[in-house]
């Protein structure tokens, strides 16, 4: 018994030691998360850090791991994403947060990683999502008025915080509980130019009550307010744009942060493709820390794709793929991912400099900026050239520093240059859209069996209802469709002027956008659409009426709710009228606007559930019919062949909406066609940025490309429906996998060493020079030619490289023997290695490759 007493003290002390050391493990990650004037203290450190936005719903779940994982590659400390009001709460009380709804596996997959979590709840995020994130049903509760001091309004608002704080609480995800979440925001850019002005004496009250509510749901994690100048003591004021240097904080307790970066900007519907420049991102970042920023996010890190009726704008395209450096479907984007992961390697290697003092900015002359953080111990300096055309030589500690113009060079030891934001030391691709005919192959993704349902013009289902006079169209459908058809008989007699002496009747309707079909008597006389800048427009079609009842069926389409601005949730839609007749010749007019209307919220197609590909209706025609508005296809297809993202091309359609397995991956709209002018591809990086200097597509639809995740995916018998609206061809369709053409690089002899020698000792530092690197970018990749190599002055730009007036004569075998069946390759930039074809002459080596 004493024996076997000792045996059972002995494994309770142990069950007892094994709990307290899983407990003691459980809360040894704890984090106090605080911050002073220098930065975010976690854990009683200051930190620098470096932040990118992901936004859950924008991919998909099995995407989500590679997403992290190559956020955390490139560099990141943190992930940013904003919560979905509308995604979650799609009816009062009723909550969704299942599939790519869900928020809590998205920041414990992050957490995996190792990765912090910034929480934007908002709940209003703009994000160019529909409605700025509320949800419609939150338009009818009686009194409300949005974002405001308003007391239905701050209920609801509350309510939702609260809720997602509490499901963050419960999986102990927030920092002080062990989690990787170590900030929330409240509200979003109400204090941007004069949109809290706009909102009067009730605005203040509002900021200063939602920063009150937000902290009293005791997170124990900072909260944030961006864009808030009158932000009160209790939360950050941070700062969003595409520069934040200049940025002062409305507190000297606060650190100063930037929540946003935009790396690119959104696409519209009708407009050409945005794109950001690397260098100026980088200038834009290193500038933002050389003044003593401690937290920048890039928004975008991944933009991914707006699927369903997700998009805001209105007019926002399906594709956010904002240029950022994972691109829409989950690739790196190169030289921009690479690029910035020099850069957060070099910022790191000042971190300690950084976070213990404050900057000492002097002006070295006329653009030239040089702050050092300097310690007992430590050393860091950035050098600033903010002129946009001129060189500079500078003269700093005693030694003379070349600096590009808009570029800053990143000095860890304040002596040597480890970055210079102008110098891309990453390579470079060029990458295609490889696109595989819809006819029948072994690889799969050929679409077959089409077949077709017509859907009815005008009213055609039992929930139409009558009116009179013209209704809007938001307050009518709650936006649970896109469309809303206005419906009106008038009766013609043999005398009217409208029928005498073959007068042309022209029908004006005036709508608040943003897409516009008018029928006469079931057939379509004419169309109009609003832009991204003005959504609203009249059209005058001319119309053939004959004795009698005439029948005016007008279908009203919207492209995404507004999602900013003051009072953007009472921006309106649809017709407004007047809707007239107009005799041109006899001068006629009759106002229709004020008759009895009959209205139909949504198509037939959508009551009958079409989309998901079920019904009896479908018909299958020896001649499908095409080129038709209103009409519903369907095919199957196997799932094509290989691993890689996949999308459709939707070349020769005209406006509509398409789903895969009932799963909608967007509007699509390629008959949209962006200007002939503006582009500017490529674009100069120096000198300010704004969304509209550097454009590319111009004259070409804004968007063909559209992202099917390969997860929604069998591996046969696929469904895909479509709604055309305005008339296409859906032969025409095929699917297309991305191939990388070319890898790239172009390295002078001026070029910082790789940033990963920094790891190295001083004395190998000195041995080395500026290196070109080259790598296949998928794992099983090898080099397999190369297209193109000069060391000397070569010109031009990936893809299109050209000897310049001198090249090195055995520069192509040095690199092919160097490179070629290797999966990467490096060499050294100098004339040791090359030989010396232009003695005096600064020199480059530029490289082209394949990878197979």
């Amino acid at each position: 018994m004493e024996r076997r007493s000792g045996y059972c003290l002995s494994v309770i002390m142990l069950v007892f030691g094994v709990v307290f050391l899983h407990c003691l493990v459980m809360t040894s990650f704890a984090a106090n998360v605080t911050y002073d004037h220098r930065a975010l203290v976690v854990d009683g450190r200051r930190r620098v850090l470096i932040s990118g936005s992901i936004h859950y719903p924008r991919s998909t779940p099995d995407m989500w791991p590679d997403l992290i994982q190559k956020s955390k590659d490139g560099g990141l400390d943190v992930i940013e994403t904003y919560v979905f009001w509308n995604l979650h709460e799609p009816v009062r009380n009723q909550y969704d947060f299942e599939g790519r709804k869900d928020l809590i596996n998205f920041v414990k997959l992050v957490e995996k990683a190792g990765l912090f979590v910034h929480i934007r709840i908002g709940p209003y995020v703009c994000a160019e999502w529909n409605y700025g994130g509320f949800p419609l049903w939150l338009h009818f509760i009686p009194g409300i008025e949005f974002r405001t001091d308003n007391e239905p309004f701050k209920a609801e608002m509350k309510r939702f915080t609260a809720k997602i704080v509490d499901m963050i609480k419960q999986e102990n995800l927030y920092a002080s509980q062990g989690g990787p979440v170590i900030l929330s925001q409240i509200e979003n850019e109400y204090g941007n130019g004069d949109i809290e002005s706009r909102y009067g004496p009730r605005a203040k009250p509002y900021v200063n009550w939602a920063a009150s509510m937000a902290t009293s749901l005791n997170t124990g994690v900072p909260w944030v307010m961006c864009q808030q100048p009158d932000a009160p003591p209790s939360v950050i004021n941070t700062c969003n744009g595409f520069y934040c240097d200049q940025f002062k904080q409305n507190s000297d307790k606060t650190p100063k942060m930037w929540t946003e970066n935009w790396t690119g900007w959104f696409l519209s519907f009708g407009g050409p493709v945005p794109y950001r420049p690397v260098e100026d991102i980088a200038f834009a970042v290193a500038r933002f820390f050389q003044r003593g920023g401690t937290f920048q996010n890039y928004y975008m890190y991944h933009g991914g794709t707006n699927f369903g009726r997700t998009s805001g704008g209105p007019f926002i395209a399906t594709s956010y793929d904002y240029d950022a450096p994972l691109d829409e479907y989950g690739l790196i984007n190169q030289p921009k991912w690479g690029h910035l992961k020099d850069l957060h390697k070099a910022i790191k290697l000042c971190e300690a400099a950084m976070v213990a003092t404050e900057p000492n900015i002097t002006s070295l002359g006329s653009n030239i900026e040089v702050s050092v953080y300097k310690t007992d111990s430590q050393c860091a300096a950035f050098l600033a050239n903010t002129a946009t055309q001129s060189d500079a030589a500078v003269s700093f500690n005693g030694n003379s520093y070349h600096l590009p113009p808009w570029s800053v060079s990143i000095l860890p030891d304040c002596k040597n240059v480890a970055f210079s934001t102008a110098k891309i030391n990453s390579a470079s691709t060029i990458s295609t859209f490889v696109t595989r005919s819809s006819e029948a192959d072994a690889s799969g993704g050929s679409l077959s069996g089409w077949t077709s349902v017509n859907e009815p013009v005008g009213i055609s289902n039992e929930n139409a209802f009558t009116r009179m006079g013209l209704l809007e169209q938001i307050n009518t459908t709650a936006d649970k469709s896109d469309y809303l058809w206005y419906s009106l008989s008038v009766n013609i007699k043999n005398d009217e002027p409208f029928l005498q002496d073959g007068s042309a009747t022209v029908l004006h309707v005036k709508t608040l956008g943003h897409v516009l079909h008018a029928y006469i008597n079931g057939k379509l006389s004419g169309s109009g659409k609003g832009n991204s800048r003005h959504s609203n427009f009249t059209i005058e079609v001319p119309v053939t009426l004959v004795p009698g009842e005439n029948k005016i069926d007008l279908l009203s389409a919207t492209v995404g709710l507004q999602n900013y601005g003051a009072f953007f949730d009472l921006k309106g839609a649809g017709i407004t009228g007047p809707v007239q007749l107009k005799g041109f010749k006899n001068g006629s007019t009759t106002d229709l606007s004020s008759k009895q209307w009959t209205y139909q919220v949504g198509l037939k197609g959508e009551d009958l559930g079409l989309s998901n590909g079920g019904s009896t209706l479908w018909k299958s025609q020896t001649a499908l019919p095409t080129n038709q508005p209103l009409i519903w296809y369907k095919a199957s297809f196997d799932a094509p062949a290989g691993d890689t993202p996949l999308s459709m091309d939707f070349t020769g359609m005209g406006k509509g909406e398409a789903w895969v397995n009932g799963q909608s991956i967007g509007r699509f709209w390629p008959a949209y066609i962006a200007p002939n002018d503006g582009c500017t591809d490529p674009c100069n990086y120096r000198g300010g940025y704004n969304a509209e200097k550097c454009l590319k597509n111009c004259g070409k639809p804004s968007q063909l490309l559209y992202h099917v995740p390969r997860s929604w995916l069998k591996s046969s018998g696929n469904v895909l429906v479509l709604f055309e609206e305005m008339g296409g061809d859906p032969t025409k369709l095929s699917f297309a996998t991305r191939e990388i053409q070319s890898v790239c690089s172009r390295i002078s002899d001026a070029h910082p060493l790789p940033i990963d020698m920094w790891a190295s000792e001083d004395d190998a530092r000195k041995k080395s020079g500026p290196t070109l690197s080259l790598e296949c970018p998928h794992p099983n990749q090898v080099i397999s030619s190369i297209k193109f190599a000069s060391f000397g002055t070569p010109q031009g730009t990936c893809g299109s490289f050209i000897h310049g007036r001198c090249s090195s004569s055995n520069a192509l075998s040095i690199v092919k023997k160097a490179c070629i069946g290797s999966k990467s390759c490096s060499l050294g930039v100098s004339i040791n290695a090359f030989g010396d074809p232009c003695k005096g002459v600064a020199k480059s080596l530029a490289v082209e490759a394949s990878c197979t």
